[in-house]
């Protein structure tokens, strides 16, 4: 069984075991295969998340077997396909990326159709991982919530704890609205 089916086959199964549950999913690239992105969204998922994780500049250190076009253009698909289906993407910040770079990588996710944005510190979990870079602070991250919002995004969870699903609910209704 491929990963997009699993996908599917996932968001089939909890809306059967739960009906009127609201579902988000987290899906790699999929190498940029429309085809694959075309079997999870015919499941119709509440929200379909996809996280950047990072700047341009950084993406061969951070994700080195993924690619930022491949990353902007599954949104963009996602909307395309489905435009009922939320899209999301988020952002780890501390690896060594400039603000104006975030800046740069938002203003490519809204013209790339993401709704919503979550942008949260980089913690190391072991090691192995990559070092933090610097700790951002949280003023920085209400200015990049700001931001973001001011540059279309329906929501913007923004702070140094904060997760992919951080607020989930809230930031469906938003997306809704």
């Amino acid at each position: 069984m491929t990963a997009p089916t699993i996908f599917a086959r996932t968001i089939q199964a909890i809306r059967r075991a739960k009906p009127g549950c609201r579902v988000e999913v987290l899906v790699p690239d999929f190498q940029g295969s429309r085809e694959a992105l075309a079997i999870v969204m015919e499941a119709r998922p509440d929200v379909l998340n996809h996280n950047t994780e990072t700047v341009p500049r950084l993406y061969r250190t951070v994700r080195p077997v993924a690619n930022y076009e491949n990353s902007l253009n599954l949104i963009a698909t996602a909307r395309e396909l489905d435009p009922a289906v939320a899209t999301k993407s988020g952002m780890m910040l501390g690896l060594g990326e400039e603000i104006e770079e975030v800046l740069a990588t938002m203003r490519d996710l809204v013209a790339h159709s993401c709704q919503i944005l979550t942008l949260g510190q980089y913690l190391r979990p072991s090691l192995d991982h990559l070092p933090i870079a610097r700790y951002v602070s949280p003023s920085e991250f209400a200015e990049l919530k700001i931001a973001g919002e001011e540059m279309g995004f329906s929501h913007v969870e923004s702070g140094p704890l904060v997760r992919s699903s951080y607020h989930a609910r809230t930031q469906l209704a938003a997306a809704e609205q």
